[in-house]
């Protein structure tokens, strides 16, 4: 996974009127923890932070007077109406780490016939190294048939990514279509009404 370099200011002004001169400034306030180390408040630019949050898992690599660090957005508050970002959680994570994080779970294919895919798990939880997240995990349902279905255990992970949920949990199943059988009941329907009226 490619790192984002991403500029950071530590600040030492908190509080929801510092936060929002920040973000008058198109900036964005956050907090870097982890490691057991005392939280870091940092100011970082909105429109490069919101481009790299676009990628699952980014890595972000923080640089600045006394930052130099990189980390994983563990937290992200956005305006619920507008949209732009207000705050942001990051985990500081070293080489070599290991880390649970959030995959996307991605369908491609086909099914057979009226056959459709129903897909309970859009993200996998898995434990990976920290500087090698994968990006996600393909389940291909090409020619896949009704019954088809698909465990967290099933599927093939990158190597040296583990799953760290339930290997029970179903990701996806082929069912049939919701419409499949309802001519024939509308049939039988309308030849039951027709003999009532022929009585």
């Amino acid at each position: 996974m490619s790192e984002v370099r991403i500029a950071a200011e530590l600040r030492d002004e908190f509080g929801k009127g510092a936060a929002r001169k920040i973000r008058r400034a198109n900036k964005v306030p956050a907090v870097l923890y982890g490691h057991g180390t005392e939280p870091k408040h940092l100011t970082l630019p909105g429109h490069e932070l919101l481009l790299a949050l676009r990628t699952p898992n980014v890595l972000i690599r923080l640089h600045g007077e006394g930052v130099d660090e990189i980390a994983l957005p563990k937290g992200v508050q956005r305006d619920p109406i507008k949209g732009f970002l207000e705050h942001v959680d990051l985990l500081l994570v070293k080489r070599g780490e290991k880390v649970v994080v959030e995959i996307p779970v991605t369908v491609v294919g086909t099914t057979n016939g009226s056959a459709i895919v129903d897909q309970p798990l859009n993200t996998l939880s898995v434990e990976a190294e920290a500087t090698h997240i994968p990006t996600g995990v393909e389940i291909d349902v090409d020619g896949k048939e009704e019954g088809y279905v698909v465990h967290a255990a099933d599927l093939k992970l990158p190597e040296g990514t583990t799953l760290a949920g339930d290997p029970e949990a179903l990701v996806l199943q082929v069912i049939a279509a919701p419409s499949a059988g309802l001519p024939e009941e509308g049939e039988a329907a309308a030849e039951g009404e027709t003999a009532e009226a022929a009585e």
